[in-house]
């Protein structure tokens, strides 16, 4: 089993680094392999909903001149993901959203029902709010979500302060414990099959 994280701060071995590595380095100790993936700091375009990656793309999205493809294909042979991402403004990384908007749609088949977490790093406040846009896409992909001991929140402003929160570091060993539990125990059971989508409006 393996699990793809991905940082996504600008910052390669920021604060949002140091809370992914301790969920990396615990999971390392019940037996799942890992990687950490930073986003880095080139432009990643934003979907311009042309549906090109559903209808001759193949699953890819038509913009390949940035990391989205790169970290689509990775998906394909993990077992679950962990989305990292500063608070900026009460919201996750713009990039980090744009990343996460593509790849969900031109690559949702390797996602979907897989387990997935959404960890917070901030100063002082704004994290929960951060955390349920970062969560909500991956709710489409019936992608169950997994918790903690508390709020998947980590503080520290400045690079390095992260290392002094205790129950941060703590929520994060806790979240690992449970995506291992959940991955392990659902090992050898196949994904539900689920009815065709009915998408409605209501428009008249």
């Amino acid at each position: 089993m393996k699990l793809l994280l991905i940082n996504g701060s600008p910052h390669k071995n920021g604060n949002t680094f140091l809370a992914l590595n301790e969920i990396a380095q615990a999971l390392d100790k019940e037996g799942i392999a890992s990687e950490i993936v930073h986003i880095g700091t080139k432009p990643v375009r934003g979907c311009i909903a042309c549906s090109t990656c559903k209808t001759k793309a193949n699953g890819k999205c038509v913009f390949d001149d940035d990391i989205c493809n790169e970290i689509s294909a990775k998906m394909r042979d993990c077992d679950g993901l962990v989305v990292g991402s500063p608070v900026y403004y009460g919201q996750p990384n713009g990039t980090l959203v744009s990343l996460v908007q593509r790849m969900l749609y031109s690559a949702g088949a390797y996602f979907n029902g897989k387990p997935v977490a959404a960890v917070a790093v901030c100063r002082r406040g704004g994290a929960t709010a951060a955390l349920q846009t970062m969560t909500m896409p991956f709710q489409l992909l019936n992608m169950p979500l997994v918790t903690s001991q508390y709020w998947n929140i980590v503080y520290g402003r400045l690079e390095g302060e992260a290392a002094l929160d205790a129950e941060g570091l703590q929520t994060m060993r806790s979240l690992a414990k449970n995506m291992a539990y959940l991955l392990k125990a659902t090992q050898d059971h196949p994904k539900p099959a689920y009815e065709p989508r009915q998408a409605t409006h209501f428009i008249r």
